[in-house]
């Protein structure tokens, strides 16, 4: 799997496909999270042909590839496209294959896409849930419901987004790459600006022994030195521990990282449970909340979609057919 890119430690050396992978996804800023996912299956494609090198590889491999993981490994419609969409970086943004019958028409099973609704709560599970929620991790459930965002969106949010003044958030790099901006409920704000003060001393805690750093997006860190001791860059809901860089693992500099998302899925599992909601809950159940509520409350299916972030409207649409009213809210003869 030897390619002509040169090692940074050893430029006599050729560097690593999967690393030349890395490199190219955060060249063109993308997220961790989608880093971690290409990566997995390129390296889940080059093992299931028994470590061929994808330059002697092509549509045919391709194919089978994405075939088997519809036909034996049953995986999801979005599981297959996830992967259809890393090999298709792999092969245009690493290997810089320009043939664009390489991915056209591709002739393979399909993996089946079920017309799920989404999941919604009612205000009063909504409450009851949120109530059984301990400790900070309440104050991003009620984040999560009360302002629309994704779990993600939730961690990742610095104590610049938090604009107490317009009663707004600013989500930075949302799904896609986009910035929006959403509401920040009026029974947030003393709670929101007391939890800030308890990670303003911690911070300032943080400092005081050396440390005190938090990792910037893209190349910032570079630009402005010491930017990422600032408060202002610091994130709302911090990590409990210091840690290394994920990026830049060779590095010894610590870091507060945001709080990790499964103490929250946790969280909230185990609260729906206590609720006795006979639902099944995650924290995206509380976006799918939000949404619904707003429009049964007549706000526009246009804002709503603005608000969510979506870029298409028929994403936002989904809500409607679980809306308790509108041209589809039919009334059983029985009743």
């Amino acid at each position: 799997m030897a390619d002509s890119t040169p090692s940074p430690s050893n430029p006599s050396r050729p560097k690593k496909l999967l690393d030349q992978v890395r490199d190219a996804i955060r060249l063109k800023h993308y997220s961790r999270r989608t880093e971690e996912s290409y990566v997995h299956w390129v390296k889940r494609f080059i093992l299931f042909h028994d470590k061929r090198h994808p330059n002697d590889m092509g549509r045919p491999e391709i194919e089978a590839f994405l075939t088997h993981l519809a036909t034996h490994e049953h995986v999801a419609a979005s599981t297959q496209n996830q992967a259809l969409a890393a090999l298709l970086f792999l092969y245009r943004n690493v290997l810089h294959c320009d043939d664009p019958a390489l991915f056209e028409s591709l002739n393979m099973a399909r993996a089946e896409k079920p017309a799920h609704l989404p999941t919604v709560l009612t205000k009063e599970q909504v409450t009851r849930i949120i109530q059984f929620v301990p400790g900070e991790y309440q104050l991003m459930a009620r984040l999560l419901y009360g302002s629309g965002l994704r779990l993600m969106e939730c961690l990742r949010l610095r104590v610049m987004d938090i604009d107490f003044a317009q009663s707004q958030i600013i989500v930075r790099d949302g799904k896609g790459e986009k910035d929006r901006v959403t509401m920040l409920p009026a029974s947030l704000a003393q709670p929101l600006q007391q939890h800030l003060a308890r990670v303003k001393r911690q911070h300032d805690h943080d400092l005081a022994k050396g440390y005190g750093y938090v990792d910037l997006p893209y190349a910032l860190a570079r630009k402005y030195p010491n930017a990422n001791r600032e408060w202002v860059w610091q994130y709302v809901f911090p990590s409990r521990s210091l840690s290394k860089d994920p990026q830049n693992p060779q590095s010894n500099q610590l870091y507060r990282h945001h709080a990790h998302e499964s103490g929250l899925q946790k969280a909230v599992a185990s609260a729906a449970r206590h609720a006795g909601i006979p639902k099944r809950v995650t924290c995206h159940t509380f976006r799918h909340s939000f949404a619904t509520h707003l429009l049964e409350a007549g706000y526009d299916i246009r804002t709503v979609q603005e608000l969510l972030g979506h870029s298409d409207v028929s994403t936002t649409m989904i809500y409607t057919h679980v809306l308790n009213k509108g041209p589809r809210a039919v009334r059983s003869p029985l009743d």
